[in-house]
C-alpha cells in the first residue's frame, strides 16, 4: 500500500496509484479536497484543457503558417442514470455529446456535455480558449476552424469573423440553397443520363438567411447526381475565392475533416473513453481527460517512434496490439532494464527502429 516493495530503492515509499486511490480522485471536489480526510486529492481541469494546447504547441519546432481545427460532437452511450443523461433524438439512445476539437492527429479539447443541447453549444466558449492560448505562443499563425452544419451557428461565424479567424462549415440545403444550385443539377443529371457515371458541378455565390445571419457570405454548392439520384451539398465560408475556387474548397479542404472522425474512433473504441459509468459529470469528465492523454501518448508514439516503419500510419488498437500487450522477459540490474522477446516476435525489427527513433529525439538526449 506503501509502495515499500518496489523494486527500485529510490521508488520505495512512493505508492502508486490504485484503484481506490483514482475512485477519490474521481469523487473529490476541488474546493473541499484541503478539509476532506479520505479526498486531499482533487484534478484540476482549467490545468488538464492548458496542458493539451501546451502539448500541441511544443511538437512544433518552429511556428506553422496556417493550422486547420476541426469541430466534432458524437455521443457517448449510457446504461446507467448518470448526471447529465438525457435521450438524444438523432442517436436514438441515453448518451452524453462530448465535443473534440483536432488539429490534424493533435487532440486540443474533450469536453464532457449533455445531449439535451445543439451539438454546437459551448463552442464559441471552447474555441476561444484554445485560440487565445495558441495565439500567446505563435501571434503570426493563420488559423481556420472547420466542421460540419452541426456547427454552422451565426455565433461561430461572428466569432471567427470578430478574432481574425477563418472557418469553412457544411450548411444545410434547403428550397433556396437548391434552387440556387438549380441549373448546374439539371447539367449534373442530364450529363449523368448520358455517360451513366457520378457527375459534380460546383457553383459559388453569395448567400443570407432571412433571420439568423448578420450578414451575406460566401457558399459553394456542390451539384452531384448519383445513382440514386441528385444529392446538392453545401459549406459556407470566410475564405476568399482567391485562396480557393469552389470545387478545391469542397473536395480538398472541407472534405479533409473526415479523417478527425478517425481519431475520435480512436479514442472512443480504442482507448476507452466511452467509460462514463461514474455516477457525476465530474467524475466522467476525468475518465475522458484520461482517455485523452492516452491517446496524446499514443499520438506523440505513433508521430515520434513510429516514422519510417510499417506501423507508422497504425491507429492506437494496432500499437497496442502489436507493440505494447506482447509478452517479454524483464529482467533489472543495477545499470539496465533487459527486455527478451520471443525469437518468434514478428515486429522485432520495428520495435529496435522505434526504440533508435526516440532515444535521437531531443527529450530523451537531453534527459540521457
Amino acid at each position: 500500500m506503501l509502495g515499500q516493495k518496489r523494486v527500485r530503492d529510490r521508488d520505495r515509499g512512493s505508492p502508486l496509484a490504485s484503484s481506490s486511490t483514482l475512485n477519490r480522485l474521481e469523487l473529490s471536489e476541488p474546493e473541499r479536497a484541503a478539509g476532506s480526510r479520505y479526498k486531499r486529492i482533487a484534478a484540476e481541469p482549467e490545468s488538464f484543457d492548458r496542458l493539451l494546447v501546451d502539448l500541441f504547441i511544443e511538437s512544433y519546432k518552429k511556428p506553422p503558417r496556417e493550422i486547420w481545427l476541426d469541430l466534432d460532437a458524437t455521443d457517448d452511450p449510457l446504461h446507467g442514470r448518470q448526471e447529465g443523461r438525457f435521450f438524444h433524438g438523432y442517436y436514438r439512445c441515453y448518451c452524453y455529446l462530448p465535443l473534440y476539437i483536432f488539429c490534424g492527429g493533435h487532440l486540443l479539447c474533450a469536453r464532457l456535455r449533455p445531449s439535451n443541447q445543439d451539438a454546437a453549444a459551448g463552442s464559441v466558449e471552447e474555441l476561444s480558449r484554445v485560440v487565445s492560448q495558441i495565439r500567446e505562443q505563435w501571434p503570426k499563425t493563420r488559423i481556420v476552424i472547420r466542421g460540419d452544419s452541426g456547427f454552422c451557428r451565426e455565433a461561430i461565424m461572428a466569432w471567427c469573423e470578430a478574432n481574425r479567424v477563418k472557418y469553412v462549415l457544411g450548411l444545410s440545403r434547403n428550397v433556396r440553397l437548391v434552387r440556387a444550385i438549380g441549373c448546374e443539377l439539371h447539367e449534373a443529371g442530364v450529363e449523368y443520363g448520358r455517360t451513366g457515371e457520378a457527375v459534380r458541378n460546383f457553383r459559388d455565390f453569395e448567400y443570407r438567411t432571412r433571420k439568423s445571419w448578420s450578414r451575406t457570405r460566401r457558399v459553394v454548392g456542390k451539384a452531384e447526381h448519383l445513382s440514386k439520384g441528385s444529392n446538392p451539398r453545401f459549406i459556407v465560408t470566410s475564405l476568399p475565392s482567391s485562396r480557393a475556387g469552389a470545387k478545391r474548397l469542397y473536395e480538398k479542404l472541407y472534405c479533409a475533416r473526415g479523417d478527425m472522425e478517425n481519431r475520435i474512433k480512436e479514442q472512443q473504441l480504442d482507448l476507452f473513453a466511452d467509460r462514463t459509468s461514474a455516477a457525476t459529470m465530474r467524475a466522467n469528465q476525468l475518465r475522458l481527460y484520461f482517455a485523452s492523454f492516452a491517446y496524446v501518448l499514443m499520438h506523440g508514439l505513433r508521430r515520434l517512434g513510429l516514422a519510417g516503419t510499417q506501423l507508422s500510419n497504425s491507429q492506437c488498437t494496432t500499437i497496442r496490439l502489436k507493440l505494447l500487450k506482447i509478452g517479454a522477459r524483464l529482467k533489472i540490474t543495477v545499470r539496465k532494464v533487459w527486455l527478451s522477446f520471443s525469437e518468434a516476435y514478428p515486429y522485432e525489427k520495428d520495435f529496435e527502429q522505434i526504440l533508435a527513433n526516440l532515444r535521437g529525439h531531443p527529450i530523451w538526449a537531453s534527459a540521457g
